[in-house]
């Protein structure tokens, strides 16, 4: 059976966690997500598995669930990583881009980023200023 993988992150984990299991922006991006996959029959019979960083910054790979996700991915249990947008995947200007043009493509890994409107499958998202614009955005805004 093919897998795909989400990958769920938020930086602070909301206050009131102490009083439930997950934060709601990891909620609202599993919902999000899931939505995401129902709508496209290509994803028709892959089994999901979520890797959730509820509390971890993208500044850095330094993340438990990412880490088991990079592992398992090199391993070649998956070949597609959805997320809700590049921000949530690593707000690192150069990291991220070398996931995106060196380390995915040579592993065989899809990644997709559904709010950024990004597929690796569609090499313009790859080579767009859009994409480069928006992971130094994310980058620079993780600084302040």
């Amino acid at each position: 059976m093919k897998k795909l993988y989400l990958y769920i992150r938020l930086s602070d984990a909301d206050d009131d966690l102490k009083f439930k299991t997950e934060s709601e922006s990891i909620a609202n991006q599993r919902t999000l997500l899931y939505r995401f996959i129902r709508a496209r029959r290509e994803f028709d019979g892959y089994e999901v598995v979520e890797f959730i960083d509820d509390g971890y910054s993208g500044t850095n790979g330094n993340r438990p669930s990412f880490e088991r996700m990079i592992e398992s991915l090199k391993n070649g249990e998956a070949n597609v990583v959805i997320c809700k947008d590049f921000s949530r995947f690593f707000r690192d200007y150069v990291e991220i881009g070398d996931y995106l043009e060196r380390i995915f493509p040579f592993l065989g890994v899809r990644f997709i980023a559904v709010n950024d409107s990004f597929d690796s499958t569609r090499q313009a998202d790859i080579d767009s200023l859009d994409t480069s614009f928006k992971t130094l955005i994310y980058d620079l805004y993780s600084r302040e």
